[in-house]
């Protein structure tokens, strides 16, 4: 297939295309100019927030959901090991290649250049491979052998690899990427989507607070929650925004009622980017206390914190990851250690 521009072909592949979270991949996909994009996924989701034309996506055929499903299983819960695409994903996203032309193809992710390892093999792949890794695809199960191995083979098979912040570098190059490949590509901010709105401090004490992103173990919420108990021992009149969905909502709602501040938390659910502007031009303050999951899920640097710095927001966060790269403490707001909610409270 010819491209309808004199550009040449990327190839971008994303396991999922997209979840509702990954923005940021999706900008930086449409927001190329030197290349013409096209997308390459095993599943399409959330079309009505990420349009995209679907002479340019290819979806992979899905194999037997049960097969599938008793595979991923295993991989993780048996034999702790990556769970490689099927021969017939493999052949679909080579045909995919060459129909396209595609000149390079980018992988979106570490995990999912493990599991597309088999491609990399293959001696009949027909373009140069970038593989960009954003945070939690350089810790989560890096612990286990088997994927420790199979991350080597993809630093070996791959021609670039790209990281979101210097901290991420430093995890990748730990585990064993040729710093010759490895380079430090930020994720930029559409700064007109997000006007600077101008702020004083509330007179009457009533402080507003906002928080967004998925409710997951790395985001630090119960810091947030625990920290706004004891800002309201002074000011009683403050309030907290979160915007966000994920498996953490029942706990962190019943940690705001155990603390007594659940009639000053507004938990507001996944919102549309215009809704968060409007909590954002409300807030007084941004907060993102985020820490090193159980799992090994780090942050690379939130894109949440970037939006929210594009409005002037100040941002009360944590020496996490890449999180210093983008706020200097004392200038565009305040570090705390992870976890010290106490020291979150006075920040």
């Amino acid at each position: 297939m010819d491209s309808p521009t004199d550009r040449p072909i990327v190839a971008c592949f994303c396991s999922t295309f997209l979840a509702a979270e990954m923005q940021h991949v999706y900008r930086q996909i449409t927001g190329l100019k030197e290349f013409e994009p096209v997308v390459i996924t095993r599943k399409r989701d959330h079309e009505e927030l990420f349009p995209f034309p679907s002479e340019r996506l290819v979806e992979l055929p899905k194999p037997n959901a049960l097969a599938r499903e008793w595979r991923r299983f295993t991989s993780r819960r048996v034999s702790n090991s990556p769970p490689f695409l099927y021969d017939s994903e493999v052949a679909a996203l080579e045909e995919a290649l060459k129909t396209h032309k595609a000149a390079l193809l980018h992988i979106y992710f570490g995990n999912s250049a493990v599991e597309l390892l088999p491609l990399l093999k293959s001696e009949t792949k027909p373009c140069p491979v970038v593989v960009s890794f954003h945070g939690a695809d350089a810790g989560v199960d890096m612990d286990k052998p088997a994927w420790r191995e199979a991350i080597k083979e993809v630093f070996e098979l791959s021609d670039a690899i790209l990281a979101r912040s210097e901290a991420l570098v430093a995890d990748i190059l730990d585990l064993g990427c040729p710093p010759e490949k490895l380079t430090v590509q930020r994720a930029g901010i559409p700064l007109d989507e997000w006007p600077v709105t101008q702020r004083s401090a509330p007179i009457d004490g009533s402080w507003r607070f906002v928080q967004s992103g998925r409710l997951i173990e790395k985001k630090g919420y119960d810091t947030t929650l625990r920290a706004f108990a004891r800002f309201r021992e002074v000011h009683p009149k403050a309030h907290l925004v979160i915007l966000g969905e994920g498996s953490l909502l029942e706990p962190l709602q019943k940690l705001s009622r155990q603390l007594d501040i659940h009639q000053s938390v507004t938990f507001a659910g996944f919102v549309q980017q215009g809704r968060v502007r409007s909590e954002y031009g409300w807030a007084h303050a941004f907060l993102h206390p985020s820490r090193t999951a159980g799992d090994g899920n780090r942050e690379g640097v939130p894109n949440a914190i970037l939006e929210a710095m594009a409005t002037g927001l100040p941002i009360l966060s944590t020496s996490h990851g890449g999180i210093p790269e983008a706020v200097e403490d004392g200038v565009e707001g305040f570090l705390a250690d992870e976890n010290d909610w106490e020291a979150f409270a006075v920040a």
